[in-house]
């Protein structure tokens, strides 16, 4: 009698569905994704000084919106703000007005997105399987995954993507044009990539097949929807096209495979030898980089079961909206690949299938989990005979069912956030205290920081050494070259007119800069060749650059391992040699 009730309560399609039992797995559902974003938020707000990883290089500039005297004719905060998505800086624009500061909602964002998220992926399963346990495995398989990679947490626009794509496919299933236009129009504006992958999604819906050969549609209202949905795609993309035009155009892939930024130990690693790294595991250039929790791995098993209708009852009770799953992996899959073909033009080609196919995957994973369940429960039940001789079958299954939902908590590190914790608290104090126009220079992994933490702003920086697109990169890159040069170079002349041609106020050194180990293990200074490699002869040498003679007499501020030293102090100093 209980396993029967039990059978009912989750996986019998004939028990009516009642909306008192939506509401418990729906509830349920947000529950889990609110205590993973909590944990989450727990250590973004563990300290004044921390800041996530990828957030770095957009935090910064959007504290302009709280004080627009920050970063002024800084080409570093100029041009992520360029490449930023209007509805991105929009919806920021508008909480900094209600006094909410850009570092604080870029903490709480998560919360909000991964519960948004978890809403409408809920619903999209409840319109291929109207039963709410397989909206709730699935939505527990996307919080666990989402949550073990920093994609969601970083509250940058690909954030973005994961509510609106999946309240893309609900309206989209639930047949609500209107809403499904507004979707698209919020990805161009909040993150143009994923217009892509639903366009193409609403041009296969467009296919019918028949004898195995594809046919298009015959109704006249699928092609003004269609074409609806191009007009808006273009139009919210855009904005973001015409503003980062000013900083193009992209490096092509042939440029790229001469570049040593591409290349393994570059800052932005993406061409590899290995063909697994390369095409289905590489960060920016595989298909599917992240396949996490394992639990999740149990999506591909789906296509087997339909096939095994017999011993799965419950594919009986699909609605015909399953096929939009593999809609959704041959677009994304086209765009991917169409990616590699344009490098970069279309940026990574993994953001057009590592995102949208991990939903997929949850999707799956949480339908094929419920069909084994019900087909447990389904066994149990009928076989009367040898009933009380397996009761290993609910062990299993709720063992199963313990591990799921327990597995992220035996993790050492989960939720996986990436936060970043600054170490140098009195050097960002300095620096804030200065006025709003200076310019740091420095070679240290610590200055990523200063833009966020003292609000000031900094020549360069490995954070914010992007390759991508040209006329910004060719800026960076120099700069790094002179700033080298500068740094390690015995000419006094060199290094004041390096101060002067960059109007720098402060230099930012650590105590072991001056040996060639410290620029030997540095792959972003390391990139900068043949400069890296002179100023590790000279060091190798026992040459003292100019810039190390008058550190130590001209530091105005030393904690931990890094001097701050004024540049007025350095031109007078080495005026005297």
């Amino acid at each position: 009698m209980f396993v029967k009730r039990l059978h009912q309560f989750l996986t019998d399609p004939i028990a009516k569905t009642s909306k008192n039992k939506i509401i418990f797995w729906l509830s349920l559902s947000l529950i889990f994704a609110a205590i993973y974003a909590f944990q989450g938020l727990q250590k973004g707000l563990a300290g004044e000084y921390v800041v996530q990883d990828d957030a770095r290089q957009y935090v910064f500039f959007l504290q302009r919106f709280t004080d627009p005297e920050l970063l002024p004719n800084d080409l570093i905060a100029d041009y992520y703000q360029s490449v930023t998505p209007p509805g991105y800086l929009a919806l920021f624009w508008l909480m900094a007005r209600l006094g909410i500061p850009a570092l604080l909602l870029s903490k709480l964002l998560p919360m909000v997105l991964g519960l948004i998220t978890t809403a409408y992926l809920f619903g999209v399963c409840m319109q291929i399987l109207p039963l709410p346990v397989a909206g709730f495995l699935s939505t527990l398989l996307m919080n666990q995954s989402l949550w073990m990679k920093d994609d969601l947490v970083s509250a940058t626009p690909r954030a973005f993507l994961y509510p609106l794509f999946t309240a893309f496919l609900y309206y989209l299933l639930r047949r609500s044009q209107i809403a499904c236009l507004v979707t698209i129009a919020l990805q161009g504006l909040f993150y143009p990539l994923v217009v892509l992958v639903s366009l193409l999604v609403l041009f296969l819906r467009l296919l019918n097949w028949e004898k195995g050969l594809p046919r298009l549609s015959g109704n006249r209202k699928d092609y003004v929807f269609f074409t609806l949905a191009l007009g808006v795609a273009f139009l919210s993309i855009l904005p973001s096209v015409l503003t980062s035009a000013k900083y193009g155009p992209t490096v092509t892939g042939s440029v790229a495979r001469t570049l040593p930024e591409f290349l393994p130990k570059g800052r932005s690693k993406f061409f590899h030898s290995n063909f697994f790294l390369f095409w289905l595991n590489g960060k920016d250039s595989g298909l599917l980089p992240w396949l996490k929790p394992q639990a999740i791995l149990v999506g591909f098993a789906l296509p087997i079961l339909l096939r095994l209708r017999d011993r799965f009852p419950l594919i009986n009770h699909f609605k015909n909206n399953l096929k939009v799953l593999p809609q959704v992996i041959l677009a994304s899959v086209m765009m991917f690949f169409t990616a590699h073909l344009l490098l970069f033009k279309l940026y990574c080609p993994s953001r057009y299938s590592e995102h949208t196919l991990r939903i997929v995957l949850a999707i799956a994973g949480g339908i094929a989990l419920t069909l084994m369940l019900d087909a447990v429960l389904n066994s149990f039940i009928t076989d009367k005979q040898n009933r009380k001789e397996k009761p290993w079958q609910l062990w299993i299954t709720g063992a199963i069912a313990a591990a799921l939902l327990l597995h992220p908590h035996f993790l050492k590190n989960f939720p996986i956030t990436a936060y970043k914790t600054g170490s140098s608290q009195a050097i960002y104090e300095f620096f804030k205290a200065q006025p709003k126009d200076i310019t740091i220079a420095s070679l240290e992994g610590e200055a990523n920081f200063i833009p966020t933490f003292s609000k000031r702003s900094i020549l360069v920086g490995s954070e914010y050494s992007l390759p991508y697109h040209t006329k910004y990169y060719a800026q960076i890159r120099q700069r790094a070259i002179d700033l080298i040069n500068a740094q390690y170079t015995l000419d006094t002349e060199e290094v004041k007119n390096f101060i002067q041609k960059y109007g720098i106020d402060f230099w930012l050194v650590a105590d072991l800069a001056f040996t060639p180990e410290h620029i030997t293990k540095n792959p972003w200074l390391m990139q900068y060749q043949p400069v890296a490699k002179e100023a590790i002869q000279r060091l190798e040498q026992g040459i003292y650059p100019a810039v190390a003679e008058v550190s130590q007499q001209c530091s105005v501020l030393h904690t931990n391992y890094l001097f701050v030293i004024p540049a007025e102090c350095i031109v007078k100093a080495l005026s005297k040699y």
